[in-house]
């Protein structure tokens, strides 16, 4: 008997001489053999490395761009600090106001018995005194007929007609003087862009004591024609002015001197400045 080997497909076979070829039987692998262990991982490449996600790497275009952005908003603010009166305004809105206010629940300006809420304010009349002064009439909540008190020496021209109109668009009256937290009114001065504010009042009581101050207004900015300006304003006054009801009579007065001229009660009527004169206090 012969044996003979042979390899088919990789697979070793024994035939038999007297009867057909047999396959070996399979080797089935043991469950509790042990498995080959997995290939390790390739060593990390070397050179430039990825950062981890989440963090920022800062790059030098992007510190450029920074510095621009940051010049841009520094230059802007500059400028706009540098225009003639921005740092007052910034200063009024953020830092301290030049105008104080107190709210009065109860005062009787005319003697009638009839009380009304009124917002007293005092002080210089700034740079963003027209916004503060909206807030605190908001804050008041005052209503058609109530009063404002005014005692103030002036301040702003363009601040003091905004103020104006604000008062006349409410329907609120004005009076000069102020009140102690009863109500009990007090003989107060208003002078100069004071009385701007002061002509807003869709009643204006004459307080019996109170004074108004006008004079001639000028601009403190340097501009290139001083006559031309000068004009400029007097047409401002005289246009809102005659909004308000007042005699045209009340620019001549003011351009005759650059100092404070107090009117008298007889002239303030004339004027139709004060449109009712009361005895109080």
């Amino acid at each position: 008997m012969s044996v003979d080997d042979r390899q088919d497909d990789g697979t070793s076979h024994r035939s038999s001489p007297t009867g057909p070829r047999v396959a070996p039987p399979r080797q089935t692998p043991s469950p509790f053999a042990a498995r080959p262990s997995a290939a390790p991982p390739p060593p990390p490449r070397q050179g430039n490395v990825a950062p981890p996600r989440g963090t920022f790497r800062f790059s030098l275009p992007s510190i450029i761009i920074f510095v621009l952005l940051l010049s841009s908003v520094a230059i802007q603010a500059y400028r706009d600090l540098s225009r003639p009166g921005a740092w007052d305004f910034w200063r009024e809105t953020y830092i301290a106001a030049s105008m104080t206010s107190a709210v009065i629940s109860d005062v009787d300006i005319d003697g009638s018995g009839r009380g009304r809420r009124a917002l007293a304010i005092s002080g210089k009349i700034g740079s963003a005194s027209a916004s503060w002064f909206r807030d605190r009439l908001s804050e008041a909540r005052l209503a058609p007929g109530d009063a404002v008190l005014l005692s103030s020496p002036g301040g702003a021209l363009n601040q003091a007609a905004i103020m104006g109109e604000v008062i006349r668009t409410h329907g609120l009256v004005t009076a000069v003087a102020t009140a102690d937290a009863s109500g009990k009114l007090r003989p107060a001065a208003c002078a100069s862009a004071c009385v701007l504010v002061y002509a807003g009042g869709a009643t204006r009581y004459g307080v019996a004591g109170s004074r108004l101050g006008v004079h001639r207004f000028t601009t403190s900015a340097p501009v290139s024609d001083p006559l031309a300006e000068a004009q400029r304003i007097q047409g401002m006054v005289l246009g809102y002015m005659t909004k308000m009801g007042v005699s045209s009579g009340i620019v001549e007065a003011m351009s005759q001197t650059s100092d404070i001229r107090w009117l008298s009660a007889k002239e303030a009527l004339a004027l139709n400045l004060i449109t009712r004169p009361v005895d109080q206090p």
